[in-house]
Order: structure tokens, then C-alpha cells, then sequence
């Protein structure tokens, strides 16, 4: 069995997390050009060199992502270092499954978005976790 993941909310770990990222995922991506939060911190994440990969109920083309849309995270089919989760609070739980399955490193659900539940779930199975940050904020740690 994997060592529990833990709950990463000190400045210095979300750092290290954030240095160590290849690969995110984003469940609730949004097209690129567009004005909410789940469209233009993914444009942040890109723009920092990493590879993304957007998770959205329609599906779709690339758009200016690294990969096409797909409908869940069950479709990737290649190892990611974070899944960013743009959902309500209220829906994160539908997706603790679909997450372990996967096996993210770490779960970063954006600013205003917590789980406790959920959290302890995938700490449990070895994946960290952090709640309630933004992204894009987030990256001018680095």
C-alpha cells in the first residue's frame, strides 16, 4: 500500500508540488478564450509549460489545450501529476472515484472549492490534496 498523501497548505510545499508538475488535468475546463476562472487558469497553466489536458461533459477539439476534450478523467489514458477540479463543492464527491482510478499525484480543487470528505479519501490512497487555492495565484510561488 501507497504512504498516505497528506493535505498540502503551507507556501513552501505548494511550491514543491507546483515545481514538480509535467502534467495537469483539468475536470470542468472551459474553451480557452473564455472569461471564467476554469478557462484562463488553464491558459496560465499552459503558458507555464506544462502539459494540459481539459475534462469537460461536451467534449470537443483541442482549442489551444495539449490534447482534445474529453468527457471524464476515465478517458486519459496517460499519467498525470495533478487533476485541477473546477466543480461546486457540492459535486466534487461524484468524482472521488473516477480520481482514484486515475491516481493523480495530488488533487487541487480551486479557490472556493472544498471537500473534507473527499480530501481524506484520496489522502487515504496515497494522493495529496489542496483545497480552496487558485492555480494561477499559486504559480507566482514559483
Amino acid at each position: 500500500m501507497s504512504a498516505p498523501g497528506r493535505l498540502i497548505e503551507t507556501l513552501p510545499a505548494l511550491a514543491a508540488l507546483l515545481a514538480s508538475v509535467r502534467t495537469a488535468a483539468v475536470l470542468g475546463a472551459k474553451p480557452l478564450d473564455g472569461p471564467a476562472p476554469a478557462a484562463f487558469v488553464p491558459a496560465a497553466m499552459l503558458r507555464h509549460g506544462w502539459r494540459v489536458l481539459p475534462v469537460g461533459p461536451a467534449g470537443g477539439p483541442a482549442g489551444g489545450y495539449s490534447a482534445p476534450f474529453v468527457r471524464s478523467l476515465d478517458e486519459i489514458n496517460e499519467p498525470v501529476d495533478l487533476v485541477v477540479v473546477f466543480r461546486r463543492s457540492e459535486a466534487v464527491a461524484g468524482h472521488v472515484d473516477e480520481l482514484l482510478r486515475l491516481r493523480p499525484r495530488a488533487v487541487w480543487l480551486q479557490l472556493g472549492v472544498r471537500d473534507d470528505a473527499s480530501a481524506a479519501r484520496w489522502c487515504t490512497a496515497g494522493i495529496d490534496v489542496v483545497q480552496d487555492r487558485c492555480v494561477k495565484v499559486d504559480l507566482g510561488l514559483l
